[in-house]
């Protein structure tokens, strides 16, 4: 069974949990009563726009690949003690109940790729994926050889032609790093994470997934170890760690920026957007922000919009901060398009900390 949730954006609601749950134990209960093995159940919640100050509209979507119904049984679904009567539903006990309370109470493994690619993407993430094991050792591989790593891996535990593991365990080999590893299961994984540690998985998250859930999950595994803290002492002894502007619209990318940047000494402040990344150098004292982070992809005033906005500034000390441009897309022509509109350099989203420590040296000694 496969549930979707991508849609969902608020996750914490009060509600009548008791016939909630009986309409999908109801639902849900039919769809796996009349699947034959081997078939498909899946349930789609959606968050509907236009609900009232305080509320929320949801709907839920359940398919199966099931034995299905007439069209005029469809018709009488909703009344009491009506069922199906065909030589093959009469084998199966029923007792006619369910769609009638129900009715009175007020492609999975693409599916999971492409939700947990938007969630990704909704977290500042460039995301691409593969229904096949192999196709993502491949790619790996590849991925390699272009000096273009991937900065994590989410690998769920049954793949239609390699467990979890297995894949971990390739990966591991090709990379020989320390990029995590994050395993999907709607299963209880205590009897595999020994041998999932050991294969080099990082962490695990449970299915039905949700936007909250990996989002934690991200910022569980997405940290400075003690080898990459040592490297960026050694590399801020060259420079004098001061405050930094970081203009970045995302919660988690500036969760994750502030604790790179603060475990180097640096103070941060955040701005949400260019606008109020360019309102907050306006006001300040030159010499107050040693550097703008500036992320390229902002509400209200992009980046590469605040950053002409600075040049253009008739304070000239304050106009001429360097300012580093942070995007998802890594390609020559954004790097032109960051240089043009007078950025002194570029880092490619996530943040490579060895990378960034390095720019931001060649800046600042």
């Amino acid at each position: 069974m496969y549930i979707d949730a991508v849609d969902v954006m608020d996750e914490e609601i009060y509600c009548d949990k008791l016939r909630l749950n009986q309409v999908l134990l109801n639902l849900l209960s039919n769809a796996v009563k009349y699947t034959c093995a081997g078939g498909i159940v899946t349930m789609r919640i959606t968050e509907k726009p236009g609900a009232p100050e305080g509320r929320a509209k949801y709907e839920f979507l359940i398919k199966d690949t099931g034995i299905g119904m007439s069209k005029e049984f469809v018709e009488r679904i909703f009344e009491p003690f009506e069922r199906e009567t065909t030589s093959t539903i009469s084998k199966i006990q029923g007792t006619g109940l369910g769609m009638a309370i129900t009715k009175n109470i007020v492609d999975d493994d693409f599916n999971t790729c492409d939700s947990v690619s938007y969630m990704l993407g909704q977290l500042g993430m460039r995301a691409e994926w593969t229904l096949s094991g192999k196709e993502a050792v491949l790619r790996t591989k590849q991925a390699i050889m272009r000096e273009d790593n991937y900065y994590v891996y989410i690998i769920d535990w049954l793949l239609p032609d390699m467990n979890g593991v297995e894949v971990t365990r390739r990966i591991r080999k090709e990379t020989g790093g320390n990029v995590p590893v994050i395993v999907l299961t709607a299963y209880d994984w205590s009897d595999i994470e020994e041998e999932a540690r050991e294969a080099g998985v990082t962490a695990f998250c449970s299915k039905p997934l949700f936007l909250s859930e990996l989002r934690s999950c991200l910022h569980s595994v997405i940290c400075v170890d003690e080898k990459e803290e040592k490297k960026v002492i050694e590399r801020t002894e060259n420079f004098q760690a001061g405050r930094i502007l970081l203009a970045e619209d995302n919660e988690l990318n500036q969760e994750i920026a502030m604790a790179i940047l603060g475990d180097a000494g640096f103070t941060t402040e955040v701005a949400e957007n260019g606008e109020i990344a360019v309102e907050m150098l306006e006001k300040s004292e030159p010499g107050y922000y040693q550097l703008v982070l500036m992320d390229v992809q902002m509400p209200v005033m992009n980046g590469y919009e605040a950053t002409r906005a600075i040049r253009d500034l008739e304070n000239r000390k304050l106009a001429s901060i360097p300012i580093l441009a942070m995007t998802a897309n890594a390609f020559e022509e954004d790097k032109q398009q960051a240089m043009q509109c007078g950025m002194n350099g570029h880092i490619a989203k996530p943040i490579d900390v060895e990378k960034l420590f390095e720019t931001m040296e060649q800046i600042l000694a």
